[in-house]
């Protein structure tokens, strides 16, 4: 990739990364359905979560939750949530990840946000706990993708599933919902599809 970005000097806390290491995280990077026999193992599922939670969320409130289902016990009790279409690649995917959000999150943060009470900002308002707790899960949710990548695993992220039904299963009981689902190991280059086109900056973006 020619892109002057990758190259030039950075005038943040950090210099920008090299082009190869943009092509992983976004510019090659591609969606997973299908996966190769190769297990991810504990050490690097726990790194992939020390990195992705320095991701910034409103007030440090690290509302999202995430459920790392491999065990075959833990696919079968899946198996019911799945739509037809993503239930046999799961089925295949050596990790699911359910990335839920807390919708009490916010009784976190006399730990997560001590220097005020913050709590109080969201336990008098019921909305605006559950849209921060969603909006901010699912920046959670994204930056663990891109940890993922980083890391060298592949992702197949999907919302093709029964919320009511999934919940039930590995949330009853708790204050946590499912936001969506994320295919996670080494894929398999077969089962990419041809590379469909992205809205171009004007199209997406204006200046003001």
């Amino acid at each position: 990739m020619s892109d002057s970005f990758a190259t030039r000097e950075g005038a943040g806390t950090g210099l920008p990364l090299e082009a190869a290491a943009l092509d992983q995280l976004f510019v090659e990077a591609r969606t997973f359905n299908g996966w190769l026999p190769k297990p991810v193992d504990d050490a690097t599922i726990t790194r992939l979560y020390d990195l992705m939670r320095w991701g910034p969320t409103s007030a440090n409130g690290s509302p999202g939750r995430f459920v790392f289902v491999r065990s075959p016990e833990g696919k079968r009790r899946l198996a019911p949530a799945m739509s037809q279409a993503n239930l046999a690649k799961t089925m295949a995917a050596p990790v699911t990840v359910i990335v839920g959000f807390d919708t009490k999150f916010y009784d976190q943060l006399p730990k997560l946000f001590p220097h005020t009470d913050a709590r109080s900002w969201f336990t008098s308002n019921e909305q605006l706990a559950h849209d921060t707790a969603f909006r901010n899960a699912s920046l959670q949710g994204a930056y663990l993708i891109v940890a993922a990548r980083a890391l060298g695993l592949d992702c197949g992220p999907m919302s093709g599933y029964d919320a009511a039904k999934l919940d039930a299963e590995f949330f009853a009981g708790t204050s946590v919902k499912s936001n969506f689902l994320i295919n996670l190991g080494y894929g398999d280059p077969a089962s990419v599809l041809p590379r469909l086109p992205r809205l171009s900056f004007d199209e997406a973006c204006r200046w003001a």
